[in-house]
Order: C-alpha cells, then structure tokens, then sequence
C-alpha cells in the first residue's frame, strides 16, 4: 500500500513560527505539529495563563482535525511540553473541559522552552481516521 503524504497549515490556525506545516496526513494516519495557545487572528498569546492558552491549542486542533475529516475524537495520542511542571493541574483543568468525556493517550513533559515567546506550553498530536481506523 502506497500512501501520499498530503501537508498543509488549514485558515483560522496560527501561522508556523518556523519552515513547517501544521498537520501531515497520510492514509489514515494525522499529525499535528507542536502548538502553541496563539490566537491566529492577532498573532498573540491567548492570554497569560496555561488555561487560556491550553483551550487555544484545543481550538485549533479541533479546525485542524476538521480540515482533514477528523475531529477530536479521533485523537489517539498527545504529547504536552510544558515549561514549568508547577502549571501541570491548570493544564489539566482546561484540557478536561475541552476533552470532555474524551481520554486519549497523553503524555506531559518539562520543556525548557518552547519556539514561541511568552508560550507556557506547546501541545502536538496523533490521530487516525477513516473506515480503517474505527
């Protein structure tokens, strides 16, 4: 089986702070790169917090996820770089409420620092969709 891998960074996300799309989607198989809680239309942080800028990087994956026939349910795996470790409860706060009753595989690890200046966190993702996935 032979597999095109399709890139693209779809409207209404931020724009990439290096040479690099957003999702790669081949077959079945989605990733979404490392993002930060930007709100596209300013080009700004969402806010100050891990909580605002956590339910950004949930809203933009949501519109990824949605511009290659995914959504969030298709979600298998998220890795979560936080720079202090201190803000791992806000984070969690904020990523339930968006999750909901959704509990993908996860992973949160300490980052130092993330590409984006002032981000408190960067998110990236797995997912999988299409009748082969379900």
């Amino acid at each position: 089986m032979t597999w095109t891998i399709e890139t693209s960074t779809p409207p209404g996300t931020m724009t990439p702070v290096g040479p690099y799309s957003h999702i790669s989607k081949a077959g079945p198989l989605i990733t979404i790169s490392a993002t930060a809680g930007v709100d596209p239309a300013t080009g700004e942080l969402a806010g100050p917090d891990v909580a605002s800028q956590t339910r950004q990087i949930l809203d933009g994956f949501e519109i990824m996820l949605e511009s290659v026939g995914a959504g969030m349910d298709n979600i298998m795996h998220v890795t979560v770089f936080l720079t202090d470790m201190a803000d791992f409860a806000e984070m969690n706060a904020a990523y339930a409420e968006k999750m909901g009753e959704l509990r993908p595989a996860r992973s949160a690890v300490s980052d130092t620092g993330v590409p984006k200046p002032g981000a408190l966190l960067t998110m990236n993702l797995i997912a999988v969709v299409g009748d082969e996935a379900r």
